[in-house]
């Protein structure tokens, strides 16, 4: 604001109150988020940044029926549960996860994908953690792919030719990118901004 006598200036704080267009109200979300999961939610182990993301074919589903965006982030939860379950050779371990579902991409094109938080090994009932020796994304890729496909058969979006077509494609379109992986508390918080 400015006076226009005396040509004063002073800044006059605005939100918008909308995710990623406005620095201010996203920042703030961003930092009382990472308090609150660094006092609350996670804990001191290593955490692995696990991208999901579906062909271009599949998109139109999401974006005109929005209750699916949750349902593809139960697909990315399942995929992770069934791979710890088979790695760890464990029905009973479950792996630390949170997910953030994401509707655009770096062009802010609809490019719906899910990030998932998730800890590099499964919680036993009694508390301990039993890490990973590895992390294959290849395979975990494959889970989500028959997750999602799965859905979209339960929903009659698609039918069972299009996903003898899709599983057809050299490179599918899914794809499930694990390589991020921090050691501590701190690179969790970090990474989960």
């Amino acid at each position: 604001m400015r006076c226009p006598d005396c040509r004063h200036e002073f800044l006059v704080a605005f939100s918008c109150k909308l995710r990623g267009l406005c620095p201010s109200c996203h920042q703030k979300r961003e930092l009382v988020w990472a308090d609150w999961a660094e006092q609350e939610l996670l804990e001191e182990v290593p955490h692995r940044q696990v991208v999901f993301t579906i062909p271009k074919r599949l998109r139109v589903f999401f974006r005109y029926d929005r209750k699916l965006l949750g349902e593809l982030a139960g697909c990315a939860w399942r995929a992770l549960k069934l791979y710890f379950t088979a790695c760890l050779d464990a029905a009973d371990v479950t792996p630390g996860a949170v997910g953030f579902v994401q509707t655009a991409g770096e062009l802010l094109n609809f490019h719906p994908h899910v990030h998932v938080l998730v800890t590099d090994g499964g919680f036993l009932p009694d508390g301990a953690l039993r890490p990973l020796a590895w992390f294959d994304s290849r395979y975990v890729e494959r889970l989500f792919r028959a997750e999602v496909l799965r859905l979209l058969l339960e929903e009659e979006l698609i039918c069972e030719a299009t996903v003898e077509n899709l599983l057809s494609w050299r490179h599918s379109g899914f794809s499930a990118h694990g390589a991020v992986r921090v050691e501590d508390r701190k690179g969790a918080v970090r990474l989960g901004r």
